[in-house]
């Protein structure tokens, strides 16, 4: 009854073997396709397995993936699968002294890494702590790039390598999956989750709008069962976060397309969606989905986009501005609001992206998932602040941080937990409201500002294209609330009096913001999670200099 990914995978290759499975539609300087059936992307899976495993890595030890979107990220993630060897994603937009870190704490032995990065990889080499001894290269490197100590194998030598056929020993539901969180501040920790109870959290038994799987080979009997019609997924955000593995593992589990962008470019995701006849789109907040909605509007406007049927945003909740333009211009497809996080999984989906009274967004959230007193870990009653928390399948901690574990992850009736970061409230029908990231939390005289309330307002303002709240010391009030706002192009850049006047009716006077910076694009993750210590350090950057 172990619940495998690697396991799962391999039995619905052997269902559906001649269905396209992924399709990499940018490769780095050709300008090809990269497409494999699911057969093809096993065999060559297979053979990257079998090298890696004749280079000495054994199960349960760390092999990094420092690789933008390709399928040559899915290949690596599932070579280490096969051979129970824990994959573990790599920030592309880590410099050295932050690959140099992760590296370390990560206790990599083994790393696939793109050839764009071989200058980064091979400055942070020698403090990565001595047991990276295997690097494998997918494409060639900037000119006159330095290589690394360790010698790189390519990718397409490591292919030729290794066997195409499994014989690998037999896995289990207790095998690791890492994925490395950056958080909104802190250094990057690793989520340490357990195969089967990333299965059931992170890609709902299988089965995201039905009942989850019971038994393992129930999953293929599903996919060779399941109707002709083709769904194809695109996840937009980098697979180096979890949501996007996640969902190119959704799409594995039914046994449907996957199709991959090198970066995200607006323009050619619609044009994406219209050539591959894409039905299901992910991304992540408005920072991915109002530039496409501009491209729609704009240069791309009479795309053909009837073959979609969802877009899905997780990590980032969408703004009520946002949800409106979708609906302008794509008022048949269906718009996703999830809620979920790497030490979660899937927690819930908006209530139709309501505000609650307290300006948060309201939620529907699974049985699993409550709000809690962080110091007594018991439910709060509705209405009063609590943080969520989610119970059952959860991870087993963070690597090589036992602190953030204890202070993270309890046991309670019986069952473990994992405390999010998310502040929220419950009302008496069970309905969340989530207020924002407790760690960015402002204090302003006594009151309590959450920067997200305060975005979602700031984002209906039509001159307001990105913004970033965050608080700045303040004399009198402690704190005072401080707006970092993205003009939208052709438009004059909005004053503070404007945003006080339009905020004012939407929020209670202390929220308001008190300091404005102008900028000309607001910082982000890759996939479009918001950077708070650079929206402060720029916040308090203009209060030193009289802003």
């Amino acid at each position: 009854m172990d619940f495998n990914l690697a396991d799962l995978f391999e039995s619905v290759v052997d269902a559906v073997p001649g269905r396209e499975a992924v399709a990499g539609l940018d490769v780095p300087g050709s300008g090809a396709e990269h497409r494999l059936t699911y057969a093809g992307l096993d065999a060559a899976a297979n053979r990257l397995a079998h090298h890696l495993r004749d280079a000495g890595v054994r199960p349960g030890e760390h092999v990094g993936l420092h690789l933008r979107n390709g399928v040559e990220y899915l290949q690596t993630v599932l070579a280490c699968l096969k051979i129970r060897a824990v994959p573990v994603n790599v920030n592309y937009r880590y410099v050295e002294d932050e690959l140099a870190y992760l590296y370390r704490d990560a206790e990599l032995v083994a790393l696939v890494f793109g050839g764009e990065f071989t200058a980064a990889l091979a400055a942070a080499l020698p403090r990565s702590g001595g047991r990276l001894r295997h690097l494998v290269r997918a494409g060639a490197p900037a000119p006159g790039a330095p290589e690394p100590a360790v010698a790189p194998v390519d990718l397409a030598e490591a292919e030729a390598s290794g066997a195409p056929e499994r014989d690998f020993a037999p896995r289990s539901g207790d095998d690791r999956f890492v994925i490395y969180t950056g958080g909104t501040t802190g250094m990057p920790k690793g989520v340490v989750w357990r195969q089967e109870d990333l299965f059931f959290s992170g890609l709902s038994g299988g089965a995201p709008r039905g009942e989850p799987v019971r038994r393992p080979e129930e999953l293929a009997r599903r996919v060779a069962a399941a109707p002709g019609a083709d769904v194809v997924f695109f996840p937009t955000a980098p697979l180096m976060h979890g949501t996007s593995t996640l969902t190119a593992f959704t799409a594995f589990c039914l046994g449907r397309r996957t199709v991959l962008h090198r970066a995200y470019d607006p323009a050619e995701v619609l044009r994406t969606i219209e050539r591959e006849h894409v039905t299901n789109v992910s991304l992540v907040g408005d920072a991915m989905l109002r530039p496409l909605l501009d491209a729609l509007a704009g240069s791309c406007r009479g795309t053909d986009c009837s073959s979609l049927t969802s877009v899905s945003s997780s990590g980032a909740l969408l703004s009520a501005a946002v949800r409106e333009r979708f609906a302008e211009l794509l008022p048949g497809v269906r718009l996703v609001n999830n809620f979920g996080s790497s030490e979660s999984g899937f927690n819930g989906t908006a209530a139709d992206g309501t505000a609650g009274t307290d300006g948060g967004l309201r939620l529907a959230v699974n049985a699993r998932t409550a709000v809690v007193d962080p110091a007594t870990h018991r439910p709060v009653p509705p209405g009063v602040p609590g943080r969520l928390a989610q119970r059952g399948r959860v991870p087993l901690g963070y690597h090589n941080d036992p602190r953030a574990t204890a202070e993270t992850f309890f046991t309670a009736g019986g069952e473990r937990w994992v405390l999010l970061g998310d502040m929220a409230t419950v009302d008496e029908h069970g309905v969340v409201t989530v207020l924002g990231r407790g760690s960015q939390c402002i204090n302003t005289g006594g009151e309590k500002v959450f920067p997200e309330e305060v975005e979602q307002v700031l984002k209906a303002h039509p001159a307001v294209y990105d913004v970033l709240v965050a608080g700045v010391p303040d004399p009198l009030w402690g704190q005072r609330v401080a707006a970092v706002v993205q003009p939208r192009d052709g438009t004059a850049a909005p004053t503070l009096a404007e945003l006080q006047a339009h905020c004012r009716p939407r929020l209670a006077g202390y929220k308001l913001p008190r300091t404005l910076v102008v900028t000309g694009q607001v910082r982000r993750s890759p996939s479009g999670k918001p950077d708070y210590r650079w929206a402060r350090a720029v916040a308090e950057a203009a209060t030193a200099d009289g802003g």
